[in-house]
Formats: structure tokens, C-alpha cells, sequence
């Protein structure tokens, strides 16, 4: 005979379904939806919906202020988190699916409003970003032969540019190499399947990124990746790479390779005076700038840090300058004759 359900279970299942009610059969198709990345409520109460195939859009109806604020309220109510007018920011993951899900009352917006990311079903692989024309085949291989040779790569990018998509693909590659890999992130979004592999995750309140960094030092490391770089914990990050723990993986948000190495030195200036530029070029290795969104997603650009020569970051376009000679030759160079980097 099995045992009868808990009240905590029950608990969590009425709320859940509360959450779903809450939310109408229109959001709840978009989340089924594989097409749709995000789902977002504004202020004035229009709900848009972000595509892959499409962008973002509109969805052409309207969320009560009274159902956006209860959604709001229920999942702040599952992760045991306050929302109100004196607190009214909100950054939790929903009930079992795990979507990341931003919400904000009233006095910071005008009305509720929140964003609703969905979380990736499975890994684009490399091959995939080639076929489907968002990287040539020479971009691949380079990429390949990366992380093969250890290189520390950083990805830049804006919001839902698909840095962590890429950055899933690449510990994919990882996986084939055997390394012991620590995946650090705020928020589990990350797919590594290396068998030897350790997930760390940040709480707020009681482990930092910061924290998080440190003691991967401990846990006897080949590769460390974070899942998006954006605090003080950039520096203790640079000093793992570049201290014998090579091979790395991490996002960063910015507009270009030399933005993503600027947006470093910003971060580390919140816990040092002055940023260890020398450091930075020695520890980063390679730097993908991914550009669009959805389908129009492309590698923009893949630069090598070749060094700091005391004025500046030299970097150098990966497609023309040479590639150290250990490197073996792609074995993805007849997957596309493409070499554009852009969509057809």
C-alpha cells in the first residue's frame, strides 16, 4: 500500500495549480509552446510573447491587474519569498518546470508586470549552428579545437542573444574530454553531461557567486564555468583561469569582445581599486560576440586576446590571425561551404 501524500506535497500541488489557473490557458500554451522562449507581462497590462522563430510580439490580449499581481503573489508565496508594496521585486524559479521568472509591483512599476523565461529542453549542438547558418563551419571548428586546447572562453552578448544556448553547446563539446567540470550559476540553466561534473548554485542570503568561486578551488577543478558573470566574483574568476584551472566557460552581458573585457574590469572595480588588466588578457583566452535574436541569432564575431601592452586589450579576428600550431585541423569544415556567419 503506498502512503498517503503529504501535506506538503499537497500544499505544493494546490499551488501550483493555482499558479496555472492564474495564468490562463493563453500563457499556459505558450510555455508548452517550443517556439517560445518568454513570456512577459508590462504595466499596462499587454502580455508579448518572445519566439524564436518570430521575435518579440504581442500576444493581442490583456492580463487583468488583479491576475498579474496574484501570479506575482504565488510564486513569491512557492519559493517562501515576501512581495509587497515595501518590497516589491521579485526573482524566483516556478514550481517544477523551473522558467526563471522576474516580477514588480506597484510603487516600482506603474502596474505588475513580470518576464517569464523558459528554460532549454535540450543542447543545440555546434553542427546545428552551422546548418542552420548562425555560425560558419570555420567558426565551429575553431571553436572546437577551443576547447579541446583549454582555451578560457568568455561569451558576450545582450539579453535572450542566446549566450547561455552557446555556452550549453560548448560544455557539450566538454563533456567528450573527461575533465572534472564545476558549473557555478545563480540560476540553473546550464546542461553539462560531462560525468564528472559538480552543479553549485548561489542563494541569496546564504552563498554568494562570489563564495561559490573560491571554494570550486577546493573541489579539485579541470574547468570551471560560470553560468553569467555580473558582480565582484569576476575577479576571483580570472584568478582561477588564470592560476591552473584552465579550459572555462562564462557569459558576461555586452556589445562586443572588447566591451566584454571592458565589463570585466567594471565588475572587478567593485572590490579593487584598480583592475589587474594584465591579468585579465592572460586568464581570457576567447571571446565569442553573439548579435540578434531568435532564428536571427549569429556569431558576430570570435576574437583571441592576444595580450595588454600597457595601453590597451589586443585582440585579434580568430578567422585571419593563425591559431597556436598544437591545435588539430577542424573537423567541421565540410558542414556548411557558408562562410558568412549570417542567416540565409
Amino acid at each position: 500500500m503506498s502512503a498517503a501524500p503529504s501535506s506538503f506535497t499537497i500544499s505544493l500541488d494546490r499551488r501550483i495549480q493555482m499558479l496555472r489557473t492564474a495564468m490562463g490557458p493563453l500563457i499556459a500554451a505558450a510555455l508548452e509552446d517550443p517556439d517560445v522562449v518568454e513570456v512577459m507581462l508590462n504595466p499596462d497590462r499587454t502580455l508579448w510573447v518572445d519566439r524564436l522563430s518570430s521575435g518579440r510580439a504581442p500576444m493581442g490580449v490583456e492580463l487583468s491587474e488583479d491576475d498579474g499581481e496574484r501570479i506575482i503573489r504565488l510564486v513569491a508565496a512557492h519559493v517562501g519569498a515576501e512581495v509587497h508594496r515595501g518590497q516589491p521585486l521579485l526573482s524566483a524559479e516556478l514550481p517544477e518546470t523551473g522558467e526563471r521568472f522576474e516580477g514588480i509591483l506597484p510603487p516600482a512599476a506603474p502596474g505588475p508586470a513580470f518576464a517569464l523565461r523558459k528554460r532549454a529542453i535540450g543542447v543545440i549542438p555546434l553542427e546545428r549552428y552551422v546548418i542552420d547558418g548562425m555560425m560558419t563551419s570555420a567558426q565551429a571548428g575553431f571553436l572546437v579545437r577551443a576547447v579541446r586546447e583549454r582555451q578560457n572562453i568568455l561569451i558576450a552578448g545582450a539579453t535572450s542573444s542566446g549566450k547561455t544556448t552557446l555556452a550549453n553547446a560548448l560544455l557539450a563539446e566538454i563533456a567528450a574530454t573527461g575533465d572534472r567540470v564545476l558549473v557555478l550559476e545563480d540560476t540553473v540553466e546550464l546542461q553539462c553531461a560531462a560525468r564528472d561534473h559538480v552543479p553549485l548554485r548561489t542563494r541569496q542570503g546564504v552563498v554568494s557567486m562570489t563564495e561559490l568561486v573560491r571554494s570550486s578551488m577546493r573541489l579539485r577543478p579541470d574547468r570551471v564555468v560560470v553560468g553569467e558573470v555580473r558582480g565582484a566574483e569576476a575577479l576571483d574568476l580570472i584568478k582561477v583561469w588564470g592560476t591552473g584551472h584552465p579550459g572555462g566557460i562564462a557569459t558576461v552581458h555586452a556589445g562586443s569582445a572588447l566591451g566584454a573585457l571592458l565589463r570585466l574590469e567594471q565588475l572587478i572595480l567593485e572590490v579593487a581599486v584598480n583592475p589587474p588588466r594584465a591579468l585579465i588578457a592572460e586568464a581570457v583566452n576567447v571571446v565569442i560576440h553573439i548579435a540578434g535574436r531568435g532564428r536571427k541569432r549569429r556569431i558576430e564575431s570570435i576574437a583571441r586576446v592576444v595580450g595588454f601592452d600597457g595601453v590597451g586589450y589586443q585582440l585579434a579576428d580568430a578567422m585571419e590571425a593563425s591559431f597556436p600550431e598544437l591545435l588539430p585541423q577542424s573537423d567541421l569544415s565540410s558542414l556548411s561551404p557558408d562562410h558568412s556567419g549570417e542567416l540565409p
